[in-house]
């Protein structure tokens, strides 16, 4: 039978259960001759006679019977199935993937996880860390997290976090052993901890800027690391100058463990941003998230 044609099984398992073509024409919200026009041709198209009616009652004969202990337990399943569909619209759940570099992970996305999570049992949140600028779209995420300037024109971007900052630190134990630079150029002479980021294809440079000069320094050292954690880790043992976010390097610095150097050197820039497809259907879960990650110094 046509797919169309479901419509009629349905007119006939109203006027089945109900035994009355006037109740099934008010529970289907269609007229009473309509629905009998609509029976009529599903006996004709069938070649049998579904319904026994009188001027009294209606009744299913036998194939009437066999037909409605078939399609009524699926249309009570489709139902039920389109009802949770409808909860889900109402109620935050499901799964949210988010691509994000390690610091926008760990600085913007999860302190709004604490928020969420426990409040929201059925809300899923998978993250990602890729330092590359990932296509959302091609690779199936709900969004992703970039800075400010990052973010392409066709996205809807959503500030999640204040302007940040990165700082150059050693540990003290280096600094006894060489002096701390005065001037960019003075990189040249230590030995920096490098970063290797898929983004740039190479090492990344140390963006530097003072008084509207801009200084990419590409500094040379021992250690090359991906991670935030392997650099954090080797500048705290004295191996080498380190460029971190200001906010990493900030607990270490307060307790002596890091000393900041060319902190002059170092301006503001654009914070992070959530963003996705302007297209997006929200789902209640991914608004909830949104309003969570919502920047709102």
């Amino acid at each position: 039978m046509p797919l169309e044609n479901f419509n009629d099984l349905a007119a006939f398992a109203a006027v089945a259960k109900a035994r009355s073509f006037t109740k099934a024409a008010a529970q289907i919200g269609i007229s009473q001759s309509a629905l009998s026009q609509t029976i009529r041709n599903l006996e004709a198209r069938l070649g049998l006679r579904l319904l026994t009616r009188t001027t009294r009652s209606v009744a299913p004969t036998e194939a009437g019977e066999r037909l409605l202990k078939t399609v009524a337990t699926r249309f009570d399943e489709i139902q039920s199935a389109l009802a949770s569909l409808s909860e889900l619209r109402e109620k935050p759940a499901g799964t949210i993937r988010i691509t994000a570099g390690e610091h926008a992970a760990m600085s913007a996305l999860q302190p709004a996880l604490r928020k969420i999570l426990p409040a929201y049992p059925e809300v899923n949140i998978e993250i990602v860390v890729d330092y590359g600028l990932t296509d959302i779209v091609a690779e199936g995420f709900d969004a992703g997290v970039r800075l400010g300037e990052q973010v392409a024109k066709d996205m809807v971007a959503v500030r999640i976090g204040p302007d940040l900052r990165m700082a150059v630190v050693g540990a003290p134990a280096y600094f006894k052993r060489h002096p701390q630079p005065k001037t960019p150029q003075d990189l040249a002479s230590h030995n920096c901890i490098n970063i290797r980021l898929p983004t740039y294809g190479g090492l990344f440079p140390w963006d530097l800027e003072k008084n509207g000069r801009e200084v990419n320094v590409r500094v040379e050292g021992q250690l090359v690391f991906n991670n935030m954690g392997l650099r954090l880790a080797s500048v705290l043992q004295g191996l080498g100058l380190a460029y971190l976010p200001e906010d990493q390097a900030q607990p270490h610095i307060a307790n002596k463990r890091l000393i900041r150097v060319l902190e002059d050197w170092c301006p503001p820039f654009s914070g992070y941003h959530l963003y996705y497809p302007s297209r997006r259907h929200s789902s209640p879960a991914f608004a909830l998230l949104v309003e969570a990650l919502r920047f709102r110094g």
